[in-house]
């Protein structure tokens, strides 16, 4: 987001953070998810409540109007805070209505103990779509029925992935809002992972690392970052030894396939 949708984000969040505390946060989160859908299906309704001429209480009246008794009390006065703030764009609205629904799922999940279940969850799930492209294909098509998604989700969750994971997973295939699958899964691990201010690094090694060599890298790549850190662990023997860690843009490579390279990088120059 651009600087003045940044500081409205900021303005939302904070009495989304004043109303959350009293709402069931699972309701919040679909709630807030089908208002940033609303938005996102009514192209005027949104230019509408994104309008900087017209005025803020103007536009908190017209949504009031529009959702009472159709959502809680939590999740209205979010959405009222986030149409009487300014956006650079239009499309801002939506992104942050969905935005502090991921965060009321990851709060719900967290409050329940399981944050760390749907951070792996998320990983794990988008891994399995990444290696079936039908699954991919399916997933990722606009075409395909929101309902058979749905079915098909609860099909290959139900029971196996916690309720935020699959609510989280469902959102993302049956409103990609112009994303890949791929770059939405990713998008919320992240602001999953946010919700104890932790980074997540995506660590590639040829053999399973075991709990003792997990708790040793976590401390160190703490130490170095100043942050916890969430190991999302892949193996992939193509690395041929040692390990790589990915952090945001930044890459530690210890990795044999890594110096290789970095070999034929050198000899090709």
């Amino acid at each position: 987001m651009r600087g003045l949708s940044r500081a409205s984000l900021a303005e939302v969040e904070e009495r989304f953070n004043a109303v959350a505390g009293s709402a069931d946060l699972g309701t919040l989160a679909d709630e807030l998810f089908a208002i940033a859908d609303l938005f996102d299906r009514e192209h005027g309704l949104r230019r509408s409540m994104s309008d900087v001429a017209r005025p803020a209480a103007q536009k908190a009246q017209i949504l009031q109007v529009l959702l009472e008794g159709k959502v809680g009390a939590a999740a209205l006065e979010t959405a009222v805070a986030a149409v009487s703030a300014r956006w650079a764009r239009a499309g801002d609205l939506a992104d942050a209505l969905e935005r502090l629904g991921v965060v009321a799922a990851a709060a719900e999940a967290e409050a329940q103990g399981r944050l760390d279940d749907v951070e792996d969850e998320l990983f794990r799930f988008g891994r399995i779509v990444a290696s079936n492209p039908e699954l991919h294909r399916t997933l990722a098509d606009p075409a395909a029925p929101a309902q058979g998604k749905r079915e098909l989700l609860g099909s290959l969750l139900g029971g196996r992935a916690t309720p935020t994971t699959v609510r989280l997973v469902t959102q993302l295939a049956v409103h990609p809002r112009g994303r890949s699958l791929d770059g939405g899964l990713e998008e919320f691990g992240h602001l999953v992972s946010a919700q104890r201010q932790r980074l997540v690094a995506v660590v590639r090694s040829a053999v399973a690392l075991s709990e003792e060599q997990k708790q040793r890298l976590a401390t160190w790549l703490r130490t170095s970052y100043g942050h916890d850190v969430h190991l999302n662990v892949e193996v992939d023997p193509r690395v041929l030894g040692g390990f790589s860690v990915r952090i945001g843009d930044d890459l530690i490579d210890t990795t044999i396939a890594g110096r290789i390279e970095e070999v034929r990088r050198r000899l090709a120059g």
